[in-house]
């Protein structure tokens, strides 16, 4: 991306952790950013904190990833408003964990139909724009997407699929001229699964670093595509 002012940026999962993080990021290029949550109060909130930050502009919506027709909706009112999107960051995931003897249908399920099907939906409603502009899609993956652990089953599946769906999915548009990568972070200081950060998270990744590699993959001439990328903290605590 040679220019970053005026580009258009939709982020599922904006409101906080990574997703926020990449927003504060872009819009510091000045660059037209939408966020989604499930929760309009999230939603208006996170926007109207991004808008402190006095660059770029920023849009709060409601959408749910598990739905199809509400990311369409999601991509209709940023063409509405805007008139492209050149940037997709499939960020919207949730974590449930215990064994197969304990995880119930409901927590497999929603596990599944967010951080699975969902980034499905939200590259499917972006596609037409994408075409247009000739974009960028990234999708969040996880380093559990290569790496599976106990109690992870319905987290890894999800995560294993997200990172292979995601190179399938480059190979399908790289003939639009749409680049397609996915960031498979390790341990990363948010709020997920209802974690409060603290000073004690501070060996982990943060979610500004994950926006900083979002624009450095933007930055990527043309020709060279990065198209997965694991990440983890440099210096984990001794156990």
């Amino acid at each position: 991306m040679d220019t970053f002012e005026g580009k258009v940026t939709l982020i599922t999962g904006g409101s906080k952790g990574i997703g926020y993080g990449i927003a504060e990021a872009l819009l510091h290029l000045n660059m037209r950013v939408a966020i989604t949550s499930r929760s309009e109060e999230s939603a208006v909130n996170a926007a109207k904190r991004l808008t402190e930050i006095g660059k770029g502009k920023i849009l709060g919506l409601v959408a749910d990833v598990r739905n199809y027709r509400s990311m369409e909706d999601a991509a209709d009112v940023v063409m509405q408003k805007w008139g492209q999107i050149d940037v997709l960051v499939a960020n919207a995931g949730i974590g449930h964990f215990g064994s197969v003897e304990d995880l119930s249908i409901e927590e497999w399920q929603q596990t599944i139909d967010t951080n699975l099907s969902g980034v499905f939906y939200s590259i499917k409603a972006a596609l037409p724009a994408l075409k247009n502009s000739k974009g960028y899609v990234i999708t969040i993956s996880s380093l559990a997407g290569t790496n599976f652990f106990e109690g992870g089953a319905a987290y890894n599946a999800s995560k294993f699929g997200v990172t292979g769906m995601t190179q399938a999915i480059m190979l399908d548009v790289r003939r639009h001229g749409i680049k397609v990568s996915t960031i498979m972070p390790g341990s990363v200081a948010t709020h997920f699964n209802d974690h409060e950060p603290s000073e004690k998270d501070s060996w982990k990744i943060q979610s500004e670093d994950i926006g900083d590699l979002v624009i450095d993959l933007l930055r990527m001439n043309p020709r060279t595509l990065p198209s997965k990328i694991e990440v983890r903290p440099s210096m984990p605590p001794s156990k």
